[in-house]
């Protein structure tokens, strides 16, 4: 048996060290972690402690980790958005293989610039699009290539982002503002944006989009409520964000939690109300990403689709429904267990599709899916399914759909494509 293939991690926070990295412990022969950048004491230690990862290999930042000769085979670049270019062009040409987290980069011509130089310097780049290795959607995409709905006509699919979820990571968390990280078509929906385009496999021809920040801004907010949760407010009681309500519940102890602070106890949690981010009002933060938009496309073949993304869902999850010429299909990932369907125009019959288990790694299975995937391809054991040049496709999707929505425009894609493609060249 060949050794565990030696990896680095940039970014020992949710995704990095909570989603990813646990794999190397359920599957030491065949992943290891032999370094980790982080600039959190705390959660480089506690990285660092799991790993069995010594003083000599623990950094506060990717530039100390590429000062050093060439320590492992891989890196997870798993560090902010705004960050991943920066970090991933000298780790690419210092000779690391790498598994990047989506989005790609915040910005459409160092996105491309980003796969022009992976396939320059002949590097493996892979991108986390986790649901590509979901069972929910592994099923789907089978069914929807077998042929069993006919010719697909139309698409409906939707991102239901649950409220909570909305207000902490796009409200008050770090992907509250577009220039501080990304547009939330790409940090959040370049996922369903790439699964749309694996399940039909034509390009989009033409993608017009709509959308705003309707709801969480300062004119929304109801009388007398107080620049912080923790200030007293008197609207607290009628307050489905009152902040209080979600970080001082001591029965959870999810990513949620983990996100606005290290100490879990009470004392911790309060305190980090009071002075971080995710005490603030919602209605008082800096965030301007939008809380809907509604995405048109219409693709070579005359198929059209629309793809809606909403933070205001009493749940999270993905609906959608495929209408062809012999069947629809309609699916959910909303509830307890996901859910696929066919109802079939010849016979009027409704078909269910077993679903296999998941492994019980995060995004339904995505999280150690992604992983294995990755390692699947360094051994030369498969094709990378969610290869930065695949990737790049439903990136420059959501680039067009933010251009659409800001101009008020339709975008050509395949001019689209060329200009990004241009001005990449002549950026670099």
């Amino acid at each position: 048996m060949s050794p565990p293939i030696k990896a680095v991690l940039f970014g020992a926070g949710l995704r990095g060290a909570v989603a990813y990295a646990p794999y190397a412990l359920a599957h030491p022969q065949a992943l290891k972690f032999v370094a980790v950048a982080e600039p959190d004491p705390e959660r480089r230690a506690r990285f660092a402690a799991q790993h069995h990862i010594p003083k000599t290999h623990q950094f506060t930042s990717w530039e100390e980790v590429l000062a050093k000769p060439r320590m492992a085979d891989v890196v997870f670049n798993c560090t902010q958005d705004q960050m991943h270019f920066a970090s991933s062009i000298p780790t690419l040409e210092a000779g690391y293989d790498m598994l990047l987290e989506k989005p790609m980069t915040n910005s459409l011509t160092e996105t491309v610039q980003l796969v022009q130089f992976a396939e320059k310097q002949g590097r493996l780049l892979q991108i986390c699009h986790v649901l590509r290795y979901t069972p929910f959607f592994t099923t789907l995409n089978k069914v929807l290539r077998s042929g069993q709905l006919g010719d697909i006509v139309t698409v409906e699919h939707r991102e239901n982002v649950a409220y909570h979820h909305m207000a902490h990571s796009f409200v008050r968390g770090n992907w509250r503002n577009a220039g501080a990280s990304s547009p939330m078509i790409l940090a959040k929906s370049c996922h369903d944006l790439d699964i749309l385009y694996w399940n039909l496999g034509v390009p989009v021809k033409f993608i017009q989009s709509f959308g705003a920040l309707r709801y969480f801004r300062p004119e929304n907010a109801p009388a007398g409520a107080t620049p912080r949760c923790t200030d007293g407010c008197p609207v607290a009681a009628t307050c489905p964000f009152d902040a209080r309500r979600v970080y001082l519940n001591m029965d959870r102890a999810d990513w949620v939690i983990m996100a606005m602070t290290n100490d879990l106890s009470l004392a911790g949690r309060q305190a980090a109300l009071e002075t971080g981010p995710y005490g603030r009002c919602v209605y008082a933060c800096d965030n301007d990403v939008v809380d809907n938009q509604t995405v048109n496309m219409i693709l070579e073949n005359d198929t059209t689709v629309t793809f809606t993304m909403h933070g205001h869902s009493h749940a999270e999850g993905r609906s959608m429904r495929y209408d062809g010429t012999r069947a629809t299909l309609r699916a959910t990932t909303i509830g307890q267990e996901p859910q696929i369907e066919i109802h079939h125009h010849l016979t009027d019959e409704c078909e269910r599709i077993e679903i296999p288990l998941t492994d019980g790694s995060g995004h339904g299975g995505g999280d150690f899916g992604v992983v294995d995937g990755f390692l699947r391809t360094l051994r030369g054991e498969a094709d990378g399914l969610t290869s930065a040049r695949v990737s790049l496709e439903s990136h420059l999707m959501a680039f067009a759909a933010e251009e659409a929505r800001l101009s008020n425009t339709v975008v050509t894609m395949a001019t689209f494509w060329a200009q990004a493609e241009a001005m990449a060249q002549n950026g670099f």
